[in-house]
Formats: C-alpha cells, sequence, structure tokens
C-alpha cells in the first residue's frame, strides 16, 4: 500500500514538472524580441515598398506599350491582292496574298508595299475598326524603294490616321513596334529594337534602298507593308523584307525608312510616279585586280563604256569608251571615263551612283568628279528630266 502512494505521488510530481516547462517554453516564444517586434504581414509590406523600382517600370514600359497599340492599331490596314495565274490547261486561276498597310491621310491613301500590290487584279482593303472590305485602287508606285500607294473611300469617320515619323535621328538599341497581319492574322503586335542602321538592301527591279532600319521585332509574310513605330507611336518606317532560310522570322527584318516615304509621297499622289532625273550610263564597277591590270591611276569608282545621247552624262560631256579589246575572257570597251564622286560622295558601284541620282530632282545640278585621261577633272552636271534610250 505504502508503495502505491510513493508512485502516485511521483506521478503527481513529474506531471506538475512536465506543465511548468510547457508554460516556460511558449512564455520564450510568445516573448516579443527586436527582431520580430512588428507583424508578419506589416514586414511583407514594408519590403514591397522598398523595392518600387522594378514593378513600376514594367507596368509604365507595358501600359506605353498598351496605349500604342491601342491608338495605332485602327489605322493599320489588311490588303488582300488577288492576282491571275494559269494552269495545265491555260485555265485563269485566281490567287490571293495579303499584306499591311498605314492609313496616312484622311483622304483614304494608304501606304505599302509595292511588292504586295504588284499584278494585282483586285485589291480589297479590312479597316480593324469597321471590318468592313472596301474596294483600292492603286494611286502611285515606286518599286526602286518597293512603296506604293493605294486608295480607298469609305465613311471619313472610319479612318484613323498613323502619324508620320523621321528616321533621320534613330539610334541602335531604340524600341520599336511593328503592326501587321503576318499569315493573315490581323492586328498582330511584336517588339523589339533597332538591331542596325544605314542598312543597303536590294529591290525586285535591282534598284538599292538605302538607309534601310534593321529589327528584330518579328516580322512574317503578311506584314510587308505595316508600320515599324517608334515608342511615340509615330511611323519610322515601312516594313518591307526579311532574311530568313526557313520563310519565317528569325529576328532580321528590314524597314525602308520613312524619310524615304516622305520625300516621295507628293509625287505618288499628284503624278502616280516619282520623277526622277535620267542619268544612266553602262560601265564597269573597277576592283583593285583590274585597275592594276588597265594601269589606272584609281582602284575605285565606274569605268564607263557607254552614255546615250540625250541623257544627262552625254550632255554634260562624259564619255564612254571607244574601242573593244579582251581582257581576260571579257569583252570591254575601255577608253571612257572613270567616275570616283557624284555629289560629293564616294561611288564604287553603278547602283551607288543611281542611288545618289535618284535623290535628287530634274533640274537640280551636281558635282560629277571623273578621271580622263590619267588626269581629274571635276564636271557641273545638269539633270535632265527627258528620257533617253540606249
Amino acid at each position: 500500500m505504502m508503495t502505491l502512494r510513493i508512485r502516485l505521488s511521483t506521478l503527481i510530481l513529474l506531471l506538475i514538472l512536465v506543465c511548468l516547462g510547457a508554460w516556460t517554453i511558449s512564455r520564450s516564444f510568445l516573448r516579443p524580441t527586436a527582431l520580430s517586434s512588428q507583424p508578419i504581414m506589416q514586414s511583407a509590406e514594408t519590403i514591397v515598398a522598398n523595392q518600387p523600382s522594378v514593378a513600376s517600370n514594367n507596368n509604365d514600359d507595358e501600359s506605353k506599350t498598351i496605349q500604342i497599340y491601342k491608338k495605332v492599331s485602327p489605322g493599320v490596314v489588311n490588303i488582300t491582292s488577288t492576282t491571275l495565274s494559269f494552269d495545265f490547261f491555260f485555265n485563269a486561276v485566281p490567287e490571293q496574298g495579303s499584306g499591311s498597310g498605314s492609313i496616312i491621310d484622311d483622304q483614304g491613301h494608304i501606304l505599302t508595299n509595292y511588292h504586295v500590290i504588284e499584278s494585282a487584279r483586285l485589291l480589297e482593303v479590312t479597316l480593324p475598326t469597321a471590318k468592313q472590305k472596301f474596294k483600292a485602287q492603286v494611286v502611285g508606285t515606286d518599286q526602286s524603294n518597293d512603296l506604293a500607294i493605294i486608295k480607298i473611300n469609305p465613311p471619313q469617320s472610319s479612318l484613323n490616321i498613323v502619324q508620320l515619323g523621321t528616321s533621320f535621328n534613330l539610334n541602335v538599341g531604340q524600341k520599336v513596334l511593328a503592326i501587321g497581319n503576318p499569315f493573315g492574322l490581323e492586328g498582330t503586335l511584336t517588339v523589339g529594337i533597332i538591331s542596325s542602321l544605314r542598312r543597303s538592301i536590294q529591290a525586285r527591279n535591282g534598284s538599292l534602298i538605302e538607309d534601310v532600319i534593321q529589327t528584330d521585332a518579328a516580322i512574317n509574310p503578311g506584314n510587308s507593308g505595316g508600320p515599324l513605330l517608334d515608342f511615340s507611336g509615330k511611323l519610322i518606317g515601312i516594313n518591307t523584307q526579311i532574311f530568313s532560310t526557313s520563310g519565317g522570322s528569325i529576328g532580321i527584318g528590314f524597314a525602308v525608312p520613312v524619310d524615304t516615304a516622305k520625300r516621295i509621297i507628293p509625287d505618288l499622289i499628284s503624278k502616280g510616279k516619282v520623277e526622277r532625273p535620267h542619268a544612266r550610263l553602262k560601265g564597269y564597277e573597277l576592283t583593285s585586280k583590274l585597275a592594276q591590270l588597265l594601269n589606272l591611276p584609281v582602284k575605285q569608282g565606274i569605268l564607263v563604256a557607254r552614255t546615250s545621247p540625250g541623257d544627262s552624262f552625254s550632255e554634260a560631256g562624259i564619255r564612254g569608251g571607244k574601242k573593244t579589246y579582251v581582257v581576260g575572257n571579257v569583252l570591254m570597251i575601255l577608253g571612257g571615263d572613270i567616275i570616283v564622286e557624284a555629289d560629293n560622295q564616294l561611288v564604287d558601284s553603278i547602283a551607288r551612283l543611281n542611288q545618289i541620282i535618284d535623290k535628287r530632282r530634274p533640274g537640280d545640278t551636281i558635282s560629277i568628279k571623273i578621271f580622263r585621261s590619267q588626269k581629274p577633272i571635276t564636271l557641273r552636271v545638269p539633270l535632265l528630266e527627258k528620257p533617253g534610250l540606249f
């Protein structure tokens, strides 16, 4: 009996000790300390308050992009062109292609690429706001810069104008946006940067398009003719080509600079074409090897083979070759002038010479530096409008 009482007393004592220990431990966990003197929720708010810059900047950038899209996209149209081809049995088969364009005034004029409307028998334009199709007519084309103006006649209230900016002061790394209809998917927005400036690409007629903008904003078939925008929402380029091994975008797209378009739009609207001086010639682009072989005084320029009567160059006294020689395995007309500069710019190819001339108007006068009989001569060349024939 005594043993039982001792065991019960021991058990009660142990229970009392356990309860005292638990109470002491709980007191130590609940006691406020210097690291936890504020509620947990308040600490989280403090952390967020101390890191506003990244989230704020991202939201500002995102909001700006959304604003630009909402403002500009109603002025970017989908252009459907219908051309005719012939099957094996010579039956006419209509074929459709699509591209993009920008409304540039309240008269319904739309700026796009020449290759979008080339050979089209029927042109239809879909406005993103009205979701209606309107027949369009070609107003003017410039194959050399791959640009064209077409026109629709919808209610003026339906027209949202895309503002033209400038391409003069662009910088590599500058953010840009492209809006268009790739693969017929209307109103598609892609974002990127200017990857490079002052590129040269070749138009379908062989002319060089100069000062082209390179961008990594995704551009695919159907984007052609659509706007490349700066971060103020103004058009700085007309998306025209991509470099691709697969047919899709790999981040190398090209846009014709808007300053080129602004220079020729008045001619396209008023005259249907760009009035350029007629100053063309036949010749050979010099290489150091050819210059050494012919013992020429310069290693860069154009060796003139032939000019045309009535042409600007011919009228200014520039001379072509007189005799035909076999140089290596090539038959060449030699003895003509060597053009090394035009309008105070170095000339290394016929395409470059044509590009310099095409920036001027009929009636302008430019300087041409040549070498004749080993001696440098500078000529003043009035640029004529009347075309000559080779």
